[in-house]
């Protein structure tokens, strides 16, 4: 029978995504609460999201739209973050930023209308963000622990999916600017092909470095001042075919000297006013491989 969801993976020929579509909630927020480098502008953010979303029907990707009333909750359009999608179901993650709060159930709850039943829910003290997991192969999945993703998380995490086979590898995540900025894993590293992936070496923990160059990988470097610009953060669609925010052109020339194909994106409210890249706006759903 053909698989209708599974993504343990970040570079399989993504085939099915959930997004977002930027709504009030988002406009209204109060940049300082939230975080934000300014109050979004609304049209402009949904023509953007609009325009991402042809993006990923062009590469053949089947676009799913999460539409649950979720009033107040600004950061809800970032769809990666509140669950964490395997191969048996999802599993419902519990936001480190108190603010997301009820994200969590809305998603879990929209997934399982579409045919993916709740494999775990994480609970009591267990904090975790999807933005600090990143699938190094089906089976391995490093998580990133700093202000989203807590210890006990990591453990609910392991309770939840090492019946799976899956192994979890802990990956500390440096202060940086404080518990106020959002700096998750895929932050600091995007995998774009089974053995490549981009980084950014200066915040990145050397025994992760060392762990991912044992394991075989080619890095790319994201340049010093893209950083701020999300460099490092970028959606793989399929091995060696990325979307990444534009404005980032260091890194783009870096991808495609490492032979990659690039296309990207227009995200200045959608992204750089509220921290937020290509990752971070979908939740894959279903990756083809083996």
């Amino acid at each position: 029978m053909e698989r209708k969801y599974g993504a343990q993976s970040m570079v399989a020929p993504l085939r099915r995504v959930l997004v977002r579509r930027p709504d009030e909630s988002f406009s209204a927020a109060d940049p300082d609460e939230w975080h934000y480098t300014s109050r979004p502008v609304l049209a402009e953010a949904q023509r953007e999201h609009d325009a991402l979303a042809d993006i990923l029907r062009k590469a053949g990707v089947e676009v799913i739209y999460h539409n649950a009333g979720l009033p107040g909750l600004a950061d809800a359009m970032y769809v990666f973050d509140p669950v964490l999608v395997t191969d048996v179901g999802t599993v419902v993650l519990r936001m480190g930023k108190s603010m997301r709060r009820g994200e969590e159930a809305a998603m879990g709850n929209a997934l399982k209308e579409l045919g993916l039943p709740v494999l775990y829910s994480l609970h009591g003290d267990a904090v975790a963000e999807g933005g600090d997991l990143l699938w190094i192969d089906h089976d391995t999945l490093a998580v990133g622990l700093g202000f989203r993703t807590n210890l006990e998380g990591f453990r609910q995490l392991s309770e939840a999916l090492s019946p799976l086979g899956v192994t979890l590898v802990p990956v500390e995540l440096p202060y940086h600017k404080g518990p106020r900025c959002c700096l998750h894993l895929l932050s600091l590293v995007s995998i774009v092909d089974h053995d490549l992936a981009l980084i950014y070496p200066p915040l990145l923990s050397a025994t992760f470095w060392q762990y991912l160059e044992g394991r075989g990988f080619r890095f790319v470097h994201v340049p010093d001042e893209e950083f701020p610009t999300m460099g490092p953060n970028v959606l793989a669609l399929a091995p060696g075919k990325c979307v990444m925010l534009e404005g980032n052109p260091g890194t783009l020339e870096r991808l495609e000297a490492a032979g990659c194909e690039v296309t990207t994106y227009e995200g200045n409210e959608i992204s750089l006013k509220a921290e937020g890249g290509p990752t971070c706006l979908t939740r894959p759903i279903l990756r083809e491989y083996e």
